[in-house]
Formats: structure tokens, C-alpha cells, sequence
């Protein structure tokens, strides 16, 4: 089992998540963050702290959302680790709980 980023992320990338993570399986893209799967240990700890909610179990991935266990994954291979928390982007709250935002992931 692994947990999920999903779409709520994109463009918001608050990294509350990063600083809890014991194994460091958070990669940073240009706008999101992703969670390599085969480094989270199922450990909980992200969930709670993401502030808008984007971080998932993949057994509870919200309907639509199923995809990014696939994308988290692949973007982990070409994206570096974050292990430190870092500013969100000053719009972050405007793109909070925003629809249709894959079409925003810079990769």
C-alpha cells in the first residue's frame, strides 16, 4: 500500500506533508508534489497534515482521482526528493479546491 498526491495539489504544493515523511518519499515538481510508491512505508502521517486535503491511501482514492497512483509513480522516477518544508506559492490558497487542475501539472 502507498499514499497518493492527488489533483487538489497542483498548483498549491504545500509541503506540510514533507516534513513528517521517516523515509523521505515526497519528490517536488515545478507546481506538485508526488509520493514514490515503492518508498512510502504506509505510515499515515502525510495524510493529516496535507492542508487541503490532496493526499489519499490508494484504497480511498476519490472517484477520478485513481490515475495518479500511476502518475505519482512515474514522476517520482524524474523528480527530486524533498525533505524540507518550503513556502507554498503566494496564489496558492486561489487555486485551493479548484476542478479540472491536471491540465495545470508542469512536469
Amino acid at each position: 500500500m502507498t499514499f497518493v498526491v492527488t489533483e487538489n495539489c497542483i498548483k498549491c504544493k504545500y509541503t506540510d506533508c514533507v516534513e513528517v515523511c521517516p523515509v523521505d518519499c515526497f519528490h517536488e515538481g515545478p507546481n506538485f508534489l508526488v509520493i514514490d510508491p515503492d518508498e512510502c512505508i504506509d505510515c499515515t502521517l502525510c495524510e493529516p497534515e496535507c492542508p487541503i486535503g490532496a493526499i489519499f491511501d490508494e484504497g480511498d482514492l476519490p472517484a477520478g482521482q485513481e490515475h495518479f497512483l500511476e502518475l505519482n509513480a512515474e514522476l517520482a522516477r524524474n523528480w527530486p526528493v524533498i525533505t524540507q518544508m518550503k513556502p507554498a506559492p503566494d496564489d496558492a490558497d486561489d487555486w485551493k479546491d479548484k476542478p479540472d487542475k491536471l491540465q495545470y501539472l508542469e512536469r
